[in-house]
């Protein structure tokens, strides 16, 4: 067995990267590790933690092809954040112009989850623990 440590980030392609750096800094309240400007490439690279856990990869590049379908594409389905109160979180989101789908309930572990668009329609689920 390969010896996996953890996911160690997750790589988003913005596609306006001012209002994607807003959105997962200001709306879901991730730090910024390190901003840097990459000229041979034109492209912003962001690196955003979540409490001290580094997390995401935020790039801007010059005119990158759209998401092809919602959500069952092939690669990446979504991105899913665990939180404490999915109600709280909802009133968050709103608070903020960010519309959400109505609660749902898992199944299969009764949990209660929603699902979010980032600015460029990359799911986003928040899941209640």
């Amino acid at each position: 067995m390969l010896p996996l440590l953890h996911v160690h980030h997750i790589a988003i392609i913005a596609s306006d990267y001012a209002r994607s750096r807003q959105f997962y800094m200001e709306v879901l309240g991730l730090r910024v590790l390190r901003e840097v400007y990459r000229e041979a490439r034109q492209s912003w690279k962001l690196d955003l933690a979540l409490g001290e856990q580094y997390i995401i990869e935020l790039f801007s590049f010059p005119e990158p092809p759209p998401r092809p379908t919602r959500p069952e594409a092939t690669g990446l389905r979504h991105l899913a954040f665990a939180v404490s109160d999915i109600e709280a979180t909802v009133r968050h989101l709103t608070a903020h112009g960010v519309a959400s789908e109505p609660i749902r309930v898992d199944e299969f572990t009764g949990r209660r989850f929603t699902f979010i668009e980032d600015p460029d329609g990359l799911p986003l689920e928040f899941y209640e623990a």
